[in-house]
């Protein structure tokens, strides 16, 4: 199973689905290879389509009449499909390990179905004459929409049984490996997980072998081949030899099969990731970027729009916090610091004053529950969070998000940066007012190497995990998790 859970990630939930020993080997073979997968998996994607499309138009039409606009109907689920499946497939949502992943394929298939319907909707608007949007069409998209969905829960319902059985039609191939016998284990058990049936194994020659092991090896090969039932060739190396490799696979290319390569080894980690094109040179994207141009525009969209309505209706509020500081004691009303943000750019993050100091230099304390440099005043905000309310200035400049890794001073970041490993990757999105490690609890001082490591790793699983529903969800949990105040000061 090393395959299916290199390539699914960190979903653990579908890992666990998968693995999960509920369905045996000995309940029947399937009529889908593994190869098919993505082909039946878009046949089916237009027949759902097609199908809400033509349910709607008679479940719309008068009971006792012949449906009306039923060829309209087919021809609106044939050309919402064709858009729809091409979008799916070119971020490669309809291979195998990622159709199991449920709920990146919901959050896909809702994006492309609502924006597809709106821009058909948008031409519709320019037909006079075309009410289709009107009525049965708009049945059509919400009942579209409510069947793609449920059919990738059948579908990841029918790959764990498949996976979890191994009841995929069986595939022939032949293995050519420069791998030593105990290592062969772990690619047998997974292409017998994938329905391959190994029908030959070949040893390739020592690296540096002359020609003639080469040529050797090959008629073997060929001749094996030619009088077997054999579907496919697979040939596990290591990517160093390639230019070994390249005659060998020359010499097969008299037979009518495909040839795969697996390679192994340490440089075989690169072929991992997604290829790209610069120019015309081809080119490994070892790290993406956290978001896209569409993510980081939607969570700008957020921030804006909901760091002005904060404000907005908070103002009173505000009012009477600036007050209450000046009367409480002297100093400023609002305190600057220095932070560091994305990309590991300084900025000036603003609190309301809440201490007697205003440090902000080389050397700064953190405060504890009963620091003499709070104020009276200071003491009630931060364990409100009040103090932080000023902070959706930052966001509305663009130097914080509403939702992301809370910034700490310079001169701590210095600290973690030393004490955490990967504590640098927090830089990789902007600050947040609010983020996944407080709403853990993860608040106030930290004093410990364990507490900061701590809230890096809910830090990092929120990098990777970014979606706007996490962050509606940290937003609406955020208000929870001030009135409970865990270690807060």
């Amino acid at each position: 199973m090393n395959f299916i859970n290199r390539h699914i990630g960190d979903h653990g939930s579908d890992l666990a689905a998968v693995n999960s020993p509920s369905f045996t080997a000995d309940e029947g073979i399937w009529p889908v290879r593994y190869d098919s997968i993505e082909f039946v998996a878009i046949c089916a994607d237009i027949a759902t389509i097609l199908f809400a499309g033509l349910l709607s138009t008679l479940l719309f039409s008068p009971a006792g009449r012949a449906p009306a606009g039923l060829a309209q109907a087919c021809a609106y689920a044939a050309i919402a499909s064709v858009p729809f499946v091409y979008i799916l497939k070119g971020r490669g949502l309809y291979r195998p390990t990622e159709l199991l992943v449920l709920r990146s394929q919901v959050r896909a298939i809702c994006l492309t179905w609502v924006l597809l319907h709106v821009l058909a909707a948008a031409v519709e608007m320019l037909d006079d004459n075309s009410h289709f949007f009107q009525g049965a069409g708009l049945l059509s998209a919400a009942l579209g929409l409510a069947s793609l969905i449920a059919q990738r829960c059948v579908t990841r319902i029918l790959l764990i049984r498949c996976f979890s059985g191994r009841r995929f039609a069986r595939t022939n191939l032949v293995l050519i490996t420069d791998q030593p016998p105990s290592t062969h284990a772990g690619l047998s058990e997974t292409l017998s997980v994938l329905g391959y049936c190994v029908k030959g194994r070949f040893g390739l020659p020592a690296i540096g072998s002359d020609p003639d092991s080469r040529k050797r090896l090959s008629s073997r090969v060929i001749e094996h081949i030619r009088n077997s039932e054999v579907d496919k060739i697979v040939l596990e190396a290591k990517p160093e030899r390639w230019a070994e490799l390249r005659a060998f696979i020359s010499d097969l290319r008299v037979l009518p099969f495909p040839i795969v390569f697996i390679p192994v080894g340490a440089a075989s980690e690169l072929l991992r990731h997604p290829t790209r094109s610069l120019g015309s040179a081809a080119c490994v994207e070892i790290q993406p970027g956290s978001l896209t141009a569409i993510e980081r525009a939607s969570k700008r969209t957020l921030d804006i729009v909901g760091a002005g309505l904060t404000l907005t209706i908070c103002a009173p509020l505000l009012a009477i916090a600036a007050v209450a500081i000046r009367l409480d004691s002297a100093g400023p009303i609002l305190f600057k610091q220095q932070r560091c943000g994305f990309n590991g750019r300084i900025f000036s993050i603003r609190k309301f004053r809440t201490m007697h100091v205003l440090e902000n230099g080389p050397v700064v304390v953190q405060a504890t529950a009963l620091d003499p440099r709070i104020t009276r005043v200071g003491r009630w905000l931060r364990r409100t969070s009040l103090d932080e309310l000023p902070q959706l200035l930052n966001v509305l400049d663009g130097s914080m998000s509403l939702v992301g890794p809370r910034p700490h001073a310079v001169a701590h970041d210095g600290q973690f940066d030393k004490l955490v490993r990967k504590y640098a990757f927090r830089r990789r999105v902007k600050p947040g007012l609010t983020g996944w490690a407080q709403i853990h609890g993860c608040r106030g001082p930290t004093p410990t190497a364990t507490m900061v490591e701590r809230r890096v790793e809910y830090d990092l699983w929120y990098i990777d995990n970014w979606s706007l529903r996490l962050d509606f969800e940290i937003l609406l949990r955020t208000p929870l998790e001030v009135l409970r105040g865990r270690n807060a000061c």
